[in-house]
């Protein structure tokens, strides 16, 4: 489609210039005054119908690898069950298996990169079994590395590091993960998350004050089919436990689980809980729960 641009004129007759196209010409010397030859967009299409994505741009980049993601990587292609088109031969097969295995070898340059590929291995399949963001995950990959950079793995567990790095992640953010929850699904024990924990945070100074008790109600009332009257009645306590000065050295997980316990208990329209299901959801003994009920009273 012809455009015509009034406000330039064609620097050889001062004649009207005409876009045609990727050119601008002049409409009486036919001079060419620029082009644009380059095709900014893309030479394919994407339907959501298409079986195959034809973007060529590959994966963003990610801190959950040591790479960042910008090495290339021999995928085992598609077509017959075991990976490999039925046109392959067996020693063409071979071949492929061999190069795969020297390209991984040769991405891992070093056993700091060695170290960083087990963490991060880690830390992805922690936060993917606690469904925790994506963003989590990144951030708690970097935080592994800066302890890496600053030399904190000696004497102590890669494990406890990677599980330390997620539990450290949860609490700057504000997502209400205990150190029993990590330690669950973690290859790292309880005492290796603790140490590596205590390191991270007394070297490298994390942004991490104390837990608020409110933080475990959503995620607490919604197990024990609790509703929001209950958990305004909770806040309420809470707070009122704050006021008081009466959490400090308290689990706060044990006080969120023993106030839902004391609430549940004024509203008749709401499932009633016992000391038992409460403490077991919070991962705490049955006497923290009476405990707090009985400074709930005293107030």
């Amino acid at each position: 489609m012809a455009e015509t641009d009034s406000s330039a004129v064609c620097p050889e007759c001062d004649g009207r210039l005409r876009r045609r196209g990727t050119e601008i010409i002049c409409e009486e010397c036919g001079l060419v005054v620029t082009e644009d030859a380059i095709d900014r967009g893309p030479e394919w299409r994407s339907f959501d119908d298409d079986e195959t994505d034809r973007r060529r741009t590959g994966a963003p980049l990610t801190r959950s690898r040591h790479d960042r993601g910008l090495s290339t990587e021999i995928g085992f292609g598609s077509g017959s069950r075991s990976g490999y088109s039925s046109r392959v031969t067996g020693r063409k097969r071979r071949q492929i298996a061999r190069l795969r295995r020297e390209h991984t070898r040769a991405r891992i340059a070093s056993k700091a990169d060695r170290n960083q590929v087990y963490g991060f291995t880690e830390i992805r399949r922690v936060t993917a079994l606690l469904s925790l963001p994506d963003s989590t995950r990144e951030q708690a990959c970097a935080l592994f590395e800066s302890a890496q950079t600053e030399g904190l793995f000696h004497g102590r567990s890669l494990e406890g590091f990677a599980a330390a790095a997620v539990y450290a992640t949860c609490r700057t953010r504000s997502i209400p993960r205990t150190t029993d929850e990590i330690a669950a699904v973690s290859r790292a024990d309880h005492d290796e998350l603790t140490v590596a924990y205590n390191a991270l945070n007394r070297e490298l100074g994390l942004p991490t004050g104390p837990i608020d008790p409110a933080q475990y109600l959503p995620r607490y009332a919604s197990k024990l089919d609790l509703g929001p009257p209950v958990e305004r009645r909770v806040r309420e306590y809470i707070d009122a436990l704050l006021e008081a000065g009466k959490i400090g050295g308290r689990n706060p997980s044990g006080v969120a689980a023993a106030c839902l316990y004391k609430a549940a208990g004024e509203y008749d329209d709401w499932p009633s809980v016992t000391q038992a299901a409460a403490a077991d959801i919070a991962d705490v003994a049955a006497v923290t729960i009476r405990s707090t009920v009985t400074e709930i009273d005293a107030l």
